[in-house]
């Protein structure tokens, strides 16, 4: 379907709201978005640039399963066979993210955001980067960039990324920051896969997309997307980057971070920037939801059954991992923690449930801790061990946590009361009212 398409769908059935009336790029457009999250949101007049702005496109896996025209549960099968199954991409020698090209690199033009406060500056948070290296080839990742002058961006690199690596090994790096794509690109952009393989041959398998060479560096990009900004990253070179919101809605501590230098700009005749909120839910999805699958299949490879993965939001949709799973023996719970855990490296805690669980709704698996839990018995406290540097809590500088996982099923042999949830009849309620 394609980003654009899929934003003249949402106007044609009414779902995306219309703002008309002027806004800033500096922390207006922001607290709309989040006001009105999570609804999608087009800006049609920004005080500071020429270019429209919209935001809250894919907040919830409701959305992004329609998007592909599947039900939220076909999303983690879909993903794992796309992880498996990659295919690659046409590459085509005209694009629309080409019909525009602007040598005369000016960013304080491009609606680039100033989402809170206390933000270090103007922030491209919505970006899936593209990069290459010599011996493993392309890759596609998510990092944030903060603008420092009208050329120049300082970007965090977190390390161990494939980015990172690529860095490491030839010191700086032709890049294109990639503004504006639908969901398959998103996703497979906040996969986690071995280095050499290109994401966006996740992205192809998911929804086909076409690649074009970008204009003044080596890479091939996404042909429909909005805006691209190509350039150039340096190791040596380095800037503070920071404050920023990250996953958690809390702020990042300020990092020296290599410069990304803007070489060239371009974009479709009628752009729209693709705004991202940190730490909000199209964030969260966006981050959290490729990293269910990897936790599915390794629950599955310990024996276990599973069912289902929820990486939810009030876990900031990347500490916390809840999973569903068919039992069939007493060490089933304790085998899929264990699962979970290797299949989401950055996981803190970890909560199991019976298959008569709703995963989506909060108040049904904290029903299932108060009546199937018991923490001498049913909890697992892990020796401590690297965790993510997303989590406030964990150690600074070694991101050092304690991980726990709870096993909320139920036994399979009762001896008193019953686990079981009593059920109301099913009536049709039109007849009564």
């Amino acid at each position: 379907m394609g980003f654009r398409q899929y934003l003249n769908k949402i106007e044609e059935s009414g779902l995306l709201k219309k703002i008309d009336v002027d806004v800033s790029k500096k922390l207006e457009i922001s607290g709309i978005l989040k006001e009105l999250e999570p609804t999608p949101v087009l800006f049609n007049n920004v005080n500071e640039s020429e270019f429209r702005v919209v935001g809250n496109m894919f907040c919830t896996k409701n959305v992004i399963a329609s998007y592909f025209g599947v039900t939220p549960a076909d999303l983690i099968p879909m993903l794992s066979k796309a992880i498996k199954e990659r295919k690659e991409p046409e590459v085509i020698s005209k694009a629309p993210c080409q019909e525009v090209v602007e040598s005369n690199v000016d960013l304080d033009k491009v609606p680039i955001l100033f989402h809170c406060e206390k933000d270090g500056g103007n922030y491209i948070s919505s970006a899936v980067v593209v990069t290459k290296d010599p011996d493993y080839g392309q890759n596609l990742d998510f990092h944030r960039a903060m603008q420092i002058s009208k050329e120049k961006f300082t970007t965090r690199i977190v390390k161990g990324r494939h980015f990172y690596k690529f860095l490491e090994k030839n010191g700086e790096l032709d890049v294109a920051f990639c503004i504006g794509n639908s969901p398959n690109i998103l996703i497979a952009g906040a996969t986690s896969v071995d280095i050499g393989v290109d994401e966006l041959t996740i992205a192809n398998a998911l929804e086909p997309i076409k690649l074009v060479k970008a204009n003044s560096v080596d890479l091939l990009i996404p042909a429909e997307t909005e805006f691209v900004l190509e350039g150039r990253v340096f190791s040596e070179e380095r800037y503070a980057e920071g404050p920023f919101v990250d996953l958690t809605e809390t702020y990042d501590v300020v990092r020296d971070e290599p410069v990304f230098e803007v070489k060239k700009i371009t974009h479709r005749k009628d752009a729209i920037w693709q705004a991202l909120l940190p730490g909000a839910l199209e964030h969260k999805i966006l981050m959290g939801m490729p990293r269910e699958p990897t936790i599915f299949n390794k629950v599955n490879e310990s024996g276990v059954k599973c069912l289902d993965v929820n990486i939810n939001p009030g876990g900031c949709s990347w500490l916390h991992a809840i999973v569903k799973i068919d039992k069939s023996s007493e060490e089933d719970g304790k085998k899929a923690i264990y699962g979970a855990f290797a299949g989401h490296s950055s996981c803190k805690h970890v909560f199991v449930v019976d298959k008569d669980i709703d995963i989506y709704d909060p108040l049904s698996v904290e029903w299932a801790m108060a009546t199937r839990f018991q923490g001498d018995l049913r909890m697992v406290i892990k020796d401590k061990e690297p965790g993510s540097s997303l989590d406030p809590s964990a150690e600074p500088g070694t991101k050092m946590t304690t991980k726990i996982g709870f096993d909320f099923t139920k036994p399979l042999v009762t001896k008193g009361k019953s686990f079981d949830l009593a059920k109301f009849p099913k009536v049709d309620i039109d007849k009564y009212l």
